[in-house]
Parts: C-alpha cells; sequence; structure tokens
C-alpha cells in the first residue's frame, strides 16, 4: 500500500480513562471484528487484565478505513497501558508510531500519568490528538477539561474531540483526525531495512514472536536478518500483520506494524527495543527507542516447594521475554533456598509478575519484602551499591548511606489536601510546589525517599482522596539519608530472609510490629525464645516464646514436696542446657505468613 495512507498510532491516557473501549468501537466500525467475535475489552487477551480492568500489554491491531471521499486508508494502532508501572511499554508503543490519541475522562479532567504520557508523546516529535471521553456522564465537566487542557497541556481547545467510547459518540471524527491530521510513516527512506521490535511473545511450536514496526525496506519469509544490539543472524520463517488474531503475509513493507517469526529458539537472544536489520545489507545506525530498562523495586522470588527451583528458572526466562521490563538473577537464602533478586518497575509489576508466574506456569511462589538500590560509601574503599540488606557492609566501615529518590506530582482535591501533606511528611517528603489546577483540584510537586511509597503510599492516597487523587513519578538522584540495616534474631541468630534497610527514627517500630508477628507464628519449643530486632549490636524490640512446659511431677503421688522441687529443678537445668546448645527450625509457612503480612 502507498505509504501516504498508512497511519501509524497509539491511544494514551491515565489509567481508567477509557482507551480499551474505545479501541472496542474502532474494531467495530471498521468491521475489523464481527458483530458476533466482539467482546468487551477485546485487545485484552490475558484474564488478569480482564479480571482487574486495566490493560498490562500494549496491543497492536489493523485496521482499513475508508474516509468521507473514498480514500482508503491501512491504520495500525496500539492500544498501551495507563498504570505508571507500565510507562516503559507506553514509550515502546510511542517509539513505533507518528501519532498518538490523548484520551482525557470528561469528569475526571487530566490527571497526572495524563500528563507524563502526553510528555512522553511530546518528547518523540508525536502528533497529538486530544479526545475527551466519557462525555454521554451525568458527570462530565467539558469546560473544566477544555481550560485544563490549555493551562496545564498547552493544546489548543479547539483541537480536542468530543466522544464517547461506550455509546459510539464522535467515532467518526477520531477516523478522519487519524487520516488527515497525522503524518504518513516517517523515516521510510532509509537506504537499508530497519524494524523496530516494540514487543515479543514467546509460543511453544514456533518459538520468539517478535512484534515489530518496519520503517524501511521489506522484511520477507526466507531472509536473513539481523539483531543490530548484539549481532544475532536469524531467518525469516512467517511474517504477518494483527487483525487482531494473526494473519499471515508473504511480507511487510514500509509503514507497517505485524509479527517476524524466526529461527531463533532462545529467548535470551531478543531485547525489546532493539532494530532488525538486513544480515547481507546491514543499517550503520540504530532505530530511536532502544535503552535498557532500569528497575525500581527489588525483591526476591523464591519457590515454596524447593523442587520447583528449575520450573520457577524456566517460567521466569519466558516471562522475561513477554515482558522486557523484569530483570533477574539466582541467588540464596539459609531460610528459603535457592531462588531469583527480580527487579520490577513498580509494586503493581511485582504483583503482576506474581500472579501470572502462579497462574500461566504453575509453580507456587513467595516473595521477599521489597526493597530499592542503595549506595553505601564506605570508609576509603568508594561507593558500592546494594539492592538486597544482606549484603550490607559492617557499619564501622560504613562513611553514609544514599537512598533513591523520586519527583511526584500529585493530583488532588483540594478538601483532601491537608491529609495528602500530612501523608507526605509522613513518608519524609518535602512538598515543593503547590499549583492551581482549578476551582476543586490541587497539583503538588514533591521529593519523596523510593523505599517510603513500595508498599501502601499509592493505597492511602487513593484513601484519603475518596478516589480522587492521582500520581505519576520519575526517579531522581540520590540523597544522603540516616538509613540503617534492621536484623530479626530468633534465639540468638540472626534470620537473613526478614533483614530489611529501614530509616533510623522508623526502626523501633517496624522491629516491635515483626517481632510480634513471629511470636504468634513460630511453634514453641521446650525452652523459651526470644525474639529480637536489633539495629547494628543495640537491640531495640524484643518478644518472647513462652517454653512447652512437660509435667515432670505427674508421676509423684503424694510425698514431701521435696520431692516434687527436686524434679522442678532437674527440669529447670535441662531447659537451660537446651537453650544453649538447642536450635529453633523456623518452618517454611512461618516465612509465608510474615513476608505475605508485609
Amino acid at each position: 500500500m502507498d505509504l501516504k495512507h498508512i497511519r501509524n498510532f497509539c491511544i494514551i491516557a491515565h489509567v481508567d480513562h477509557g482507551k480499551t473501549t474505545l479501541s472496542d468501537r474502532l474494531l467495530e466500525h471498521t468491521a475489523t471484528v464481527t458483530q458476533r467475535e466482539l467482546k468487551a475489552q477485546h485487545l485484552d487477551s490475558m484474564d488478569l487484565e480482564r479480571e482487574r480492568g486495566i490493560t498490562i500489554k500494549c496491543h497492536p491491531v489493523s485496521m482499513i478505513y475508508r474516509d468521507k471521499e473514498g480514500e482508503k486508508y491501512f491504520l495500525n494502532l496500539i492500544d498501551t497501558p495507563g498504570h505508571v508501572d507500565f510507562s516503559y511499554e507506553v514509550s515502546r508503543s510511542l517509539a513505533a508510531c507518528e501519532g498518538a490519541l490523548l484520551l482525557i475522562d470528561a469528569s475526571q479532567g487530566v490527571e497526572a500519568q495524563t500528563v507524563a504520557n502526553a510528555q512522553l508523546a511530546f518528547n518523540q516529535n508525536l502528533k497529538v490528538i486530544p479526545v475527551i471521553n466519557k462525555i454521554d456522564l451525568p458527570s462530565a465537566n467539558l469546560e473544566m477539561v477544555t481550560r485544563q487542557l490549555e493551562d496545564i497541556l498547552a493544546i489548543p481547545a479547539e483541537e480536542a474531540i468530543l466522544a464517547s467510547g461506550k455509546s459510539g459518540i464522535g467515532i467518526d471524527e477520531i477516523f478522519e483526525a487519524v487520516a488527515h491530521r497525522l503524518p504518513s510513516p516517517r523515516l521510510a527512506d532509509y537506504p537499508a531495512t530497519r524494524a523496530l521490535v516494540f514487543d515479543c511473545n514467546f509460543d511453544t511450536y514456533k518459538g520468539v514472536i517478535c512484534y515489530v514496526r518496519v520503517f524501511s525496506g521489506t522484511i520477507r519469509v526466507g531472509q536473513h536478518m539481523l539483531m543490530m544490539s548484539d549481532k544475532v543472524k536469524m531467518e525469516v520463517k512467517e511474517v504477518g500483520f494483527f487483525s487482531p488474531a494473526p494473519v499471515k503475509t508473504h511480507e511487510l513493507g514500509p509503514g507497517r506494524v505485524g509479527y517476524v517469526v524466526t529461527n531463533i529458539k532462545s529467548v535470551a537472544d531478543i531485547k525489546i527495543g532493539d532494530t532488525i536489520t538486513g544480515a547481507d545489507k546491514p543499517a550503520a545506525e540504530m532505530l530511536p527507542g532502544y535503552k535498557e530498562v532500569r528497575p525500581m523495586v527489588f525483591s526476591g522470588i523464591y519457590p515454596i516447594d524447593t523442587s520447583d527451583y528449575e520450573k520457577l528458572k524456566a517460567s521466569l526466562s519466558r516471562l522475561r521475554l513477554n515482558d522486557a521490563s523484569l530483570i533477574y538473577q539466582s541467588e540464596s537464602s539459609v531460610a528459603l533456598g535457592f531462588g531469583f533478586r527480580c527487579g520490577f518497575l513498580g509494586l503493581l509489576h511485582m504483583e503482576i509478575v506474581q500472579e501470572r508466574i502462579r497462574r500461566e506456569y504453575d509453580v507456587d511462589i513467595i516473595l521477599t519484602y521489597p526493597s530499592v538500590i542503595y549506595r553505601v560509601v564506605q570508609a576509603g574503599q568508594g561507593s558500592i551499591e546494594i539492592d538486597n540488606p544482606v549484603h550490607m557492609p559492617d557499619p564501622s566501615h560504613i562513611d553514609e548511606i544514599l537512598e533513591p529518590t523520586i519527583r511526584a506530582i500529585i493530583h488532588t482535591p483540594v478538601d483532601s489536601v491537608g491529609d495528602v501533606l500530612s501523608l507526605i511528611m509522613d513518608k519524609r517528603g518535602i512538598c515543593e510546589h503547590t499549583e492551581t489546577l482549578d476551582e476543586t483540584r490541587l497539583m503538588l510537586r514533591c521529593v519523596l525517599p523510593l523505599n517510603e511509597i513500595l508498599v501502601d503510599f499509592y493505597d492511602r492516597l487513593k484513601s484519603i482522596t475518596h478516589g480522587y487523587g492521582s500520581m505519576d513519578y520519575e526517579l531522581a538522584e540520590y540523597q544522603p539519608s540516616d538509613l540503617v540495616k534492621l536484623d530479626i534474631l530468633v534465639n540468638s541468630e540472626p534470620v537473613d530472609a526478614f533483614s530489611s534497610i529501614v530509616h533510623r527514627s522508623k526502626a523501633e517500630h517496624k522491629g516491635r510490629a515483626l517481632c510480634a508477628k513471629l511470636a504468634e507464628i513460630i511453634p514453641q519449643q521446650l525452652f523459651k525464645i526470644p525474639v529480637q530486632a536489633a539495629v547494628g549490636g543495640k537491640v531495640v524490640a524484643r518478644e518472647t516464646i513462652s517454653a512447652l512446659r512437660k509435667d515432670v511431677t505427674a508421676k509423684c503421688y503424694g510425698g514431701d514436696i521435696t520431692r516434687k522441687r527436686k524434679l522442678l529443678e532437674k527440669q529447670k537445668e535441662g531447659k537451660k542446657r537446651m537453650k544453649q546448645v538447642g536450635r529453633v527450625s523456623i518452618p517454611q509457612e512461618a516465612f509465608v505468613q510474615v513476608l505475605r503480612a508485609q
């Protein structure tokens, strides 16, 4: 098809602003999917996406549209996630497009992730078409949204299209805008073949399937290709496009979005964001858009049944292909055995990976407490990076510890701003700037330690703003902080699985909570077991698990009291000796319960 009639675009928005519903209407309008086959959230292929009502993976689909003059256009749409944890998926999708539909909820207005995704699109020089969605809702406030569009995003209000993905309002206007306001494919005149790998999948029979956007040249079956980042050679076995099911074709020309099946069977040989070029006439430079992903949260993943280690290893390698932002390496723990240290983009990403391993690969796993990468400056030895508390050097050798911070943009209703500021202060954050968006909403710009937002920050923000608060963040610089390693000792022996790095002011509170939980779960022994939380050599919290008492006086029927006392004293001596030599074996269930409770 002529390049002038090809359009590549994606839909970007804040989470739950109606991207997937709108894509359903686009498929229905172009008859890409028949009415009989169409189902709600049609492009969301995972059960997890349907259950949670969120998009986790980007989904490409090709459609044919005829405009009002009868001109035929080939439209390639990529539906993208909206949650902040999946912004890497969004950035790769944007690199494969020339334009984007920016969806804004007519009742919610411009939110934090709307600003972040719009900025990503502007940075890649994409043409952005604003679409005000859900205009048929009784709570829709078009005047507020158009004013925010101009004030916050600097997009003229007259460019906005009024639409409703649910009822089908404005769908024709959206198609006309895509056909006539978006540019035709760029970089098509480059002399060599170049295609961007924006996603991947693994098929048991076909092996690795690359989702590609061809920028220049043509990819044909039987052609020999080259991955530019690591020079891996491969032969093309099959090519096709998505409609939305895969459809085989003989070739993919410039401007097209589709898939490529090669003879590569190893998941480690493909890097998402890489450039594919011809092996006989390779391109001189890669396409823009490839960058190494930077995980922000680290956690250990261990199989509950140690015999499942190899199964877990295979499942992580396959999941890594389908999710480029997942990073892992082997590690072992005295308490939990062999497992993997994994890096995630955020807590939702960690939760999704955990759930996918359980569902798709049938491996029962446990995750250790999440942590971030700290920089430890050692006396006269430079600095080292630590993502696991177990590797923390001796406190006497540490000059200072630096922790990563984030720059967050928080949108909140005016009546909740006091509670939000209290939450920021409680998490050791600083609010640098406040800006009024309209009479009902404020935007706060603040700096927070990344470690403090890991567990419950987003949930508490949503709770105190009654669901109307939203947040987006980016990684900022490292800052020195008074951090300490909190050790948990059971019968005077440290348990590495419960170690964590915390701020000194919060060490005692967290230590008390952990000790109390362990005292409930660890089974009683024949001697008292102290459960302690310690910072360095100083114990900051303690609980004692009482001993099981064997009734040694049961055989005494009558007689002098001294006989009973003698037996009790003998028992007391035995318990003292047992405490000195005895070892406490913590059952696997205790680790599972404590780590899940955290």
